[in-house]
């Protein structure tokens, strides 16, 4: 068996696990570490690094079999340019407008990524992710911030 490692999603995609979990924990080595009870800054990024690499470790060994599934297809150029500049604009959106305008351009902006852009189904994406994670993150997880910028005092 001679292994292509060029063509291996499992390999590479391990790859990937292991070294964002150890850069999640090389950064995270200064910070104070805590316990479970009282975590501190450091806890909660060693931990997902540890858990990634065990994962990564994983991965690479699925990949490592002779059945392993290889890429195929081409890169979709849209979905580079078009998931960071989502990202960006989302990012821009929270400071200017608060976070329902936010996500109202996040979901439609990042499902033109895709080569099936449906009006309906990304219409009632967006307005239930917004809901959704308008109770999760602002009333759910108490984070402050303002659903729309220039309301209810922000």
């Amino acid at each position: 068996m001679k292994l292509d490692w060029r063509t291996n999603k499992d390999l590479w995609a391990g790859i990937h696990y292991i070294l964002t979990g150890g850069i999640a924990m090389w950064i995270a080595r200064d910070y104070p570490f805590g316990s479970a009870l009282r975590m501190g800054p450091g806890y909660f990024p060693s931990v997902l690094g540890g858990i990634m690499i065990a994962m990564g470790i994983y991965v690479v060994a699925l990949g490592l079999r002779k059945d392993h599934e290889k890429i195929q297809g081409h890169t979709s150029i849209r979905a580079l340019i078009v998931l960071p500049l989502s990202m960006a604009v989302f990012g821009w959106l929270m400071e200017e407008a608060g976070f329902i305008p936010a996500m109202l351009a996040l979901v439609p902006i990042s499902a033109a990524a895709g080569r099936d852009f449906r009006w309906l189904e990304i219409t009632l994406l967006t307005i239930g992710l917004t809901i959704v994670c308008a109770l999760g993150f602002i009333w759910g997880l108490g984070l402050p911030y303002p659903l729309i910028k220039g309301m209810w005092g922000y």
